[in-house]
């Protein structure tokens, strides 16, 4: 629970400094970071949630020892969508 926290807080701040560094609006961009770092721990949960309930360990095994190329992607298929519409919408990207 303590990283799960200090993630999403860990990237609230990377996103106020990108914003410091770039001139751009940090509270805006704080949030989009930390949303991010939320949905893409909700997507890894969606998909070992779908593992589970199929039985399997695995989604392949191109990559062994790492779950195959779709554990590499999960979070990245949930958070970009969002941080898309998120940029678009609050920073009128």
């Amino acid at each position: 629970m303590e990283g799960a926290v200090g993630g999403v807080a860990g990237a609230a701040l990377l996103g106020v400094l990108y914003a410091y560094l770039t001139k751009g609006a940090m509270a805006e961009y704080a949030f989009i970071c930390a949303a991010g770092a939320l949905i893409s721990m909700v997507g890894d949960l969606a998909a070992s949630a779908i593992k589970r309930n199929q039985g399997i360990k695995d989604y392949g095994k191109l990559i062994p020892g790492h779950g195959g190329i779709l554990d590499r992607f999960d979070s990245v298929i949930f958070t970009a969508p969002v941080i898309y519409f998120l940029a678009k919408f609050m920073l009128g990207v």
